[in-house]
């Protein structure tokens, strides 16, 4: 994983301003987009799947863990909260605490058997964790098995706020996703950032200095499988509907797609590649399976001319902090 990080910019003043920057930026653009004319739908889908791929990216490029798994947070926590809404009749606000809830359950019992290997045998693991959750939630009662579950109700959230209008429903998923993000920032830039960043780098050093390297991976993972939960429960809300694909393998697939193409270890590559990927399946959709040739074809592009991926370049270009 150093062969991938060795440029990283050490966190100073100038640093954070550029973040921060570029935080505000991102903000005020995807707030003004209601009043662009961009479809609202795909924007909205596409903040939950940045939200993903952050979390994941938090996890594989600050941790150094590649996980094939997250899918199955996203799905669970998307199965949960729409069975709490549709079924129990919950409010917004509980059934989004609902899938965050169970993502966390899920990430605790998976962590603790997968953080134990290391390498390739950590991501089989998880990638294995993932397939036998898909095939319980193939054939559970409250999942509808192939069916999924359908006309989930938005409802108003907190009793006020109204997600069946879509400009609403559309400044909630952004707050959700600035939250998360932000959340993600702060993790990465704390004391708990910098150990993991060294666990990266060097575990072994790490484990000299004191650092019980175990003990940081299960929280990062934990963390990271929590706010992959966090996007599925926000999914929830935008598409009306919980199915096994956000529980299949390829789902994975896709959040690594998004975090190589945009920059592994960058704070906004992996916004940058959600965006790209969803944008590629929103409206090349008419070439009908040729979109994952056109996606692999990009992806071979990305990796042989972009190393460190889009974002990633452009900050090693500009020796900027992104």
């Amino acid at each position: 994983m150093t062969t991938l990080t060795d440029d990283t910019l050490p966190v100073t003043p100038r640093a954070m301003r550029d973040e921060m920057i570029a935080f505000v930026l991102m903000a005020l653009l995807l707030a003004s987009v209601p009043f662009t004319g961009v479809y609202p739908f795909f924007v909205m889908q596409a903040l939950c799947f940045a939200l993903l791929a952050c979390a994941f990216n938090l996890l594989i490029g600050y941790g150094g863990l590649l996980s094939f798994g997250h899918a199955m947070f996203l799905g669970t926590a998307g199965y949960c909260c729409a069975h709490a809404l549709k079924v129990w009749a919950l409010p917004p606000e509980l059934g989004i605490l609902v899938g965050i809830a169970a993502a966390f359950v899920l990430s605790l019992i998976t962590g603790y058997i997968s953080i134990r290997r290391q390498g390739i045998y950590f991501s089989m693991i998880t990638l294995a964790l993932s397939q036998l959750l898909y095939f319980i939630y193939l054939q559970a009662p409250f999942t509808h098995g192939e069916d999924g579950i359908q006309g989930i109700p938005q409802g108003r959230m907190f009793g006020v706020f109204d997600l069946s209008k879509p400009t609403v429903l559309y400044y909630v998923v952004l707050v959700g996703f600035l939250a998360g993000f932000l959340l993600i920032y702060r993790i990465i830039n704390s004391p708990f950032g910098e150990v993991l960043k060294s666990i990266r780098e060097n575990e072994q050093r790490a484990i000299s200095l004191g650092y019980r390297t175990d003990q940081y991976k299960f929280l990062a993972f934990v963390l990271s499988g929590t706010l992959a939960g966090f996007a599925g429960a926000l999914k929830v809300f935008v598409a009306q509907n919980a199915s096994l694909t956000d529980v299949h393998w390829s789902m994975s697939g896709e959040v690594v797609l998004m975090t190589l193409v945009g920059g592994l270890g960058t704070i906004f590559g992996p916004v940058v590649g959600a965006f790209a990927i969803i944008a590629m399946q929103q409206y090349l959709a008419g070439f009908g399976q040729w979109v994952t040739v056109i996606q692999g074809s990009i992806f071979v592009v990305c990796v042989l001319t972009f190393r460190r991926g889009v974002i990633g370049e452009i900050a090693h270009y500009f020796r900027r902090s992104l």
